[in-house]
């Protein structure tokens, strides 16, 4: 009678899962740790310890230990080249962040199934090499591009857009919007329709619709959105120089010329120390809005 209980029993009870030991969890993370540490932790101490070393007149280190690479950054020069590379960091993520809200709404508010299809349009561009889509840019705005005509035609005298500002602005923004897409989208999603049409029957515009009910809701992806524009941005020196001519140099150039030509280390580390940095507070400052907004929330 016990045996035929508990056979049962057996059959009736479902099949106990066997969880995998913390020693079996820890081994699947070896691999991805492995390769963080290799190719990111180590290679940011080795810049890091070259930021405080003594320069040699032949392009190496020397060793030893010495605040004056951090200080000659002080100089007008990098110093205007670093406040260049910022306020440009911070138009680009504004400009994305305005363009993207506007394609990701109107993605979000598209049927399920064309969705799927605009979001793999939006893709596209990461599916081109990215120098590609700079000469794509330079072939469109230079003086045999076709958009030279169409200037001419409405009254505008020009020749060629590049090198120029606006050149570069156009490139940073064809090269970031779509990061900025999908995570205003992502929080667009989320809200429900229902909403705009409330507040249509409260008396509400289009405009103070958008600024006092999708917009808050859609505050975390906006900010992600900042976050994955401003801080590649700072580190962009392709567009720059082949868009802008390289008379007005982002960081990331100045990095790469004092690395090359003027063989200084120490102070090319120096420098991607502080831009670094200045990316980290970029992202803790995004991370404590986000805490920020999630108490006022909950209180």
């Amino acid at each position: 009678m016990t045996t035929f209980t508990q056979t049962r029993r057996a059959q009736t009870e479902p099949p106990r899962i066997r969880r995998p030991s913390a020693v079996a969890g820890y081994l699947l993370l070896l691999p991805a740790t492995a390769v963080i540490v290799v190719l990111v932790i180590v290679p940011t101490l080795v810049i890091l310890r070259d930021s405080f070393a003594i320069s040699d007149p032949l392009g190496g280190t020397l060793g030893g230990f010495t605040l004056d690479n951090y200080a000659k950054l002080l100089d007008p020069v990098y110093a205007k080249t670093l406040g260049y590379s910022l306020g440009m960091a911070a138009l680009n993520a504004i400009v994305c962040v305005v363009v993207g809200y506007i394609v990701a709404y109107f993605v979000a508010t598209r049927s399920a199934r064309t969705q799927p299809v605009l979001l793999v349009l939006v893709i596209i561009p990461f599916l081109t090499d990215f120098l590609v889509r700079t000469f794509a840019w330079i072939t469109l705005l230079g003086s045999g591009g076709p958009l030279i005509p169409l200037l001419r035609a409405v009254g505008i005298d020009a020749t060629s857009l590049v090198p120029s500002q606006l050149a570069v602005t156009l490139s940073l923004l064809y090269a970031f919007l779509p990061v900025a897409v999908f995570p205003i989208y992502a929080s667009l999603r989320a809200v429900d329709p229902a909403l705009r049409e409330a507040a249509s029957d409260l008396g509400a515009t289009a405009v103070q619709t958008h600024l006092r009910v999708f917009i808050p809701l859609a505050t975390p992806g906006i900010v992600s959105a900042v976050v994955l524009t401003f801080v590649p941005t700072l580190g962009v020196f392709v567009i720059p120089v082949l868009l802008g001519g390289g008379k007005d140099p982002l960081v990331g150039n100045l990095i790469v010329t004092l690395f090359t030509e003027f063989r200084n280390e120490p102070l090319g580390a120096a420098l991607s120390m502080v831009v670094l940095a200045l990316m980290l507070l970029t992202i803790v400052v995004a991370a404590l809005l986000a805490r920020l907004r999630t108490s006022r929330k909950a209180s």
